[in-house]
């Protein structure tokens, strides 16, 4: 009977199938009804690619290394506990989470929205980084994708009895044409620390953020939604929620070429506009969680 064919389907195919599943190099793909794909590895649980309308939306090197042996560079790292070094803290640049191997914990809906979850757990860690950093915790992050969007959330949950800090971004790459093209607008009259400027505080009087050279601008509390537009086009929609900061980052010419994962002209390509909460440290007593993430819409 047609009913009972699917019994006889090779197991692979029913993999296939599904609308999420894993695959040969140790990743999830996400496949949306629409056609919408995302795919997550599980090293870092770093999103690696977002295609809307047969469209890749994020830029992963083609020099990026994936063998896990350094963090992906691309896609959307997650950044914990840490943004960039700490000297009290030795850990690795922008933590742990990123360098990771996390668990996959299944597929949570499957309707309009397919989502799929993650799970990252103190005792995973290598012993130098629990040393580096004691603290009890669960990292539960969850990526979800629609027809047009694509979110991510992560939850954070202090199992230790004592408050910590951390700091955790969202350190999202965007697949764009040409970066002289490139606008970012909602950023308009908030103060940024300029990173290629010794740290200083500046604010921002231009209307839209456009990158003719390197950019590492740290922006605090920035309001819920920023827009990237490329040739006087809106591209993507960034709305996030439970995060207080923006960072913009393009590493231009000479960055560019001291990084043995990026190509020297990648930068034309790409451009970082990244949520998270990194000018202060998040405090979370003992038992708590904390939430916070973001919905990109492919306009």
């Amino acid at each position: 009977m047609p009913c009972c064919l699917v019994f006889f389907l090779p197991f692979f195919l029913i993999s296939y199938l599904m609308p999420a599943h894993e695959t040969s190099h140790k990743s999830i793909l996400l496949k949306h009804p629409s056609g919408a794909e995302a795919e997550v590895r599980l090293f870092g649980a770093t999103v690696t690619s977002w295609k809307v309308d047969n469209t890749e939306r994020l830029f992963v090197s083609k020099d990026a290394i994936l063998d896990g042996s350094k963090a992906i560079r691309g896609g959307i790292p997650v950044v914990f506990p840490i943004f960039g070094t700490d000297e009290k803290i030795k850990l690795p640049q922008h933590g742990f989470a990123r360098n990771s191997d996390w668990e996959y914990v299944g597929l949570l809906t499957d309707n309009d929205e397919v989502s799929v979850r993650f799970s990252l757990k103190d005792n995973q860690l290598k012993q130098s980084q629990r040393s580096a950093w004691p603290h009890s915790f669960r990292l539960n992050y969850t990526v979800a994708l629609t027809e047009k969007t694509l979110r991510t959330t992560l939850v954070v949950k202090n199992e230790d009895e004592d408050t910590f800090e951390f700091k955790t971004l969202l350190h999202t790459y965007f697949q764009i044409s040409d970066i002289s093209k490139v606008a970012v607008s909602g950023l308009s009259n908030l103060t940024y620390i300029d990173k290629v400027q010794n740290a200083a505080k500046v604010v921002e009087e231009n209307q839209k953020v456009t990158i003719a050279g390197e950019v590492d601008r740290v922006y605090a509390n920035v309001p819920e939604e920023v827009t990237i537009e490329e040739d006087g086009q809106a591209k993507y929609r960034i709305v996030k929620t439970g995060m207080k900061d923006t960072v913009v980052w393009n590493p231009w010419i000479d960055k560019a070429k001291g990084m043995g994962d990026f190509g020297d002209e990648e930068y034309h390509n790409m451009v970082c506009v990244e949520v998270g909460s990194v000018a202060d440290w998040v405090k979370l007593g003992g038992g708590q969680t904390w939430t916070g993430g973001q919905v990109i819409t492919a306009l």
